[in-house]
């Protein structure tokens, strides 16, 4: 089975996660890959949950957990040899599979037992596709940058709209314009005044890489990073000058900490993500954000015997 990353790793967070490995020498939480759907996969974790499970929890988000222990050799086995023709996409846990390459690559296998041979991570699998995973986007904030410069700037590029929001409410405006279908567009806000921008200029598409692949060309986060963030806002895109926030109530309450906007991306596909890495290419960091979660805690994979 071929494990296919498809966004971009920050290393600080890379070397982060490397040494809590050297120091832990435990897996304290999956990373997440989103498998071809298979039928024989699917029948025999089908089967699987029959039974009860063990443990059930529910975390205080009020999502309800449930865990089976598979040990049949049998069921084992043919379970890894469906996986087998299968290819995953990485759906969460850039950093730590790239961190856990690092934990071996470094020479850190000195647990007790601990493999020597090749890297292993703890990993939770999912089919890709309908009843599965559901993709949200991540949004940027620009600290210090007034969201009259912002428009002014953007409009270079852009048709700039701006937008009345409904009784006064920028929360409910942006979190009706980020779930509704469309694009390439972004919405752009100080948390007082909204506006859209929409209809790029063929100069300003053209700002993304041609050779890249299609799959990676036609992403909204793509067009926002190379087209708007460094090209017309003149920003680095680095952890320190592009924030990222993983709803709109972030979004917005960072974008008024920080004396800045908040950009808000609409979600790609799940299928948007998974043609990004067959054809081999990155999204800018944190670009997606898969739901639900596994939580913290309930699995872990000690190295060691």
């Amino acid at each position: 089975s071929a494990v296919l990353p498809h966004e971009d790793t920050f290393a600080p967070a890379v070397a982060g996660r490397t040494a809590l490995l050297a120091a832990t020498h435990t897996d304290l939480e999956p990373i997440v890959l989103a498998h071809d759907p298979d039928p024989a996969v699917a029948e025999l974790t089908r089967q699987a949950g029959l039974g009860p499970p063990a443990p059930e929890v529910a975390d205080p988000d009020g999502v309800v957990h449930r865990l089976w222990r598979v040990t049949d050799p049998a069921t084992l086995h043919r379970l890894t040899r469906a996986l087998a023709g299968t290819r995953a996409v990485i759906a969460d846990g850039h950093h730590r599979f790239a961190a856990a390459r690092e934990h071996v690559a470094a020479g850190h296998l000195d647990a007790p037992g601990e493999d020597s041979g090749h890297g292993r991570v703890l990993a939770l699998l999912t089919p890709m596709g309908p009843g599965g995973l559901q993709v949200r986007a991540i949004h940027r904030v620009v600290p210090d940058l007034p969201l009259t410069d912002a428009l002014s700037l953007a409009g270079a590029g852009f048709r700039v709209t701006e937008v009345e929001p409904v009784h006064g409410d920028v929360r409910a405006t942006a979190m009706a314009w980020t779930t509704r279908p469309g694009g390439p567009a972004f919405l752009v806000t100080d948390g007082v005044r909204v506006a859209e921008l929409a209809e790029p200029s063929p100069q300003l598409q053209a700002a993304v890489p041609a050779e890249a692949p299609a799959a990676w060309r036609g992403l909204d986060v793509v067009l926002a990073h190379a087209a708007l963030i460094t090209g017309l806002w003149g920003r680095d895109d680095d952890p320190a000058s592009v924030l990222v926030a993983h709803d709109v109530d972030e979004a917005l309450r960072l974008a008024e900490e920080r004396a800045g906007v908040a950009l808000l991306l609409r979600s790609p596909s799940p299928s948007d993500v998974a043609a990004v890495a067959r054809a081999g290419a990155r999204m800018p960091r944190k670009s997606t954000l898969f739901v639900p979660k596994p939580r913290t805690g309930l699995v872990l994979r000690p190295h060691g015997d």
